[in-house]
């Protein structure tokens, strides 16, 4: 599913890109909790414009956010997809598997997925993770702003296979992630159906709070789920973050992002409520 490699974005075009206005906002914005930070991005594909911002040049580490760019890089450079890939790729982006994403990981190159999808996506605030940690996928930083940028080079450029096959995933997200912990927070409990989903978590230990019927049967001796953050250059490090992201509305009309972190030592439940009210009130204050 080769396309033709973009040429590195211009500076002068990049600073246009990434010039997201401080007016978006349509209505009255979701409050945020005290000692949470949220940051979000709402674009209007019908409108072609920002409707809700806040924070969206803010860097979040990503969790499981960068399993989309993981997946778009490798279907962009290869013409055929192995059985044995294909696999891969459904269980990483529908049930968010961490095994899967650290293969295509290695495989990869490690951070230069990361320097490669920036470039050719045009990504503002997109880096690979700290040089001390080059296998710690999950440790990537990124924005609201660049997630909806992803969603939107789906659609505007990116090879019609490679975009139907990362979104027909999208649109497919299990209700268990692979690593046993339910992924309906956000956006599948905050807005109706359509959507697609690619939701993101890390630092809420590796033993979910109640079981998930559809876990994964055998895990990995460490999930990514595991991974604290613990050293300088990772955002947030050492606060658990939450965040989803994806598309909402009739004919895929609002591409969405939004990104939380939490006080350390806070619960998943109470952080799910969080995220899920925030991501409720926001969708109401653009759809109406």
């Amino acid at each position: 599913m080769r396309i033709k490699p973009l040429a590195a974005v211009p500076v002068v075009l990049a600073a246009a890109l990434a010039a997201v206005p401080a007016h978006a906002e349509s209505a009255k914005p979701p409050t945020v909790p005290v000692g949470t930070t949220a940051a979000w991005l709402v674009f209007d594909r019908q409108a072609g414009k920002f409707v809700a911002t806040r924070n969206a040049h803010r860097k979040y580490r990503s969790a499981s956010i960068v399993k989309i760019m993981i997946a778009i890089d490798y279907l962009e450079r290869r013409k055929n997809v192995p059985a044995a890939d294909a696999k891969l790729l459904r269980t990483m982006l529908r049930s968010s598997d961490d095994d899967a994403a650290s293969t295509f990981w290695e495989r990869g190159g490690q951070g230069k997925i990361i320097v490669r999808t920036a470039r050719e996506l045009g990504l503002a605030d997109t880096t690979p993770p700290p040089a001390s940690k080059p296998g710690f996928w999950g440790y990537v930083s990124l924005s609201a702003y660049d997630i909806v940028r992803t969603y939107r080079y789906l659609f505007d450029r990116a090879d019609p296979k490679v975009r139907d096959l990362i979104l027909g995933h999208l649109r497919k997200a299990t209700p268990c992630g692979a690593d046993g912990f339910d992924q309906t927070f956000g956006i599948p409990d905050a807005i109706p159906r359509p959507w697609a989903v690619k939701q993101g978590w890390s630092g809420f230990g590796t033993t979910p709070p109640s079981a998930c019927k559809e876990a994964k049967a055998v895990g990995a001796p460490i999930s990514w789920v595991a991974q604290r953050a613990t050293g300088s250059g990772v955002p947030d490090y050492g606060r658990p973050v939450l965040h989803t992201t994806g598309l909402a509305g009739q004919g895929d009309r609002y591409v969405m992002a939004v990104l939380t972190a939490h006080p350390v030592g806070g619960t998943w439940s109470g952080s799910v409520k969080r995220i899920t009210k925030l991501t409720r009130d926001l969708y109401r204050g653009v759809a109406g």
